[in-house]
């Protein structure tokens, strides 16, 4: 199974990679870019496997740069704030 089945484990793998890259002392900058590489290689390249990866596709096909790079900003938040929940 992979992490891209569930969207509780694909948030609980990106919050372990975000830990990482903060101890790594990766800045939120540098982190958002990533986020947003990952985005972009996720919507081109990986068939969404849930509800919820099927509507990020969605809203990132129809977004421009920088409402991309919003999306991705966001989907870091949501990590951040699940690790504090």
């Amino acid at each position: 199974m992979s992490v891209l089945d569930n969207w509780e484990q694909w948030k609980d793998f990106l919050g372990d990679r975000l830990n990482q890259a903060q101890e790594q002392g990766l800045s939120q900058n540098v982190i958002n870019d990533l986020a947003y590489q990952i985005g972009d290689y996720l919507a081109k390249q990986v068939e969404p496997k849930n509800e919820q990866e099927r509507v990020l596709a969605d809203l990132w096909s129809v977004a421009n740069e920088q409402e991309q790079h919003a999306i991705a900003n966001l989907m870091v938040k949501l990590v951040q704030n699940n690790e504090t929940n």
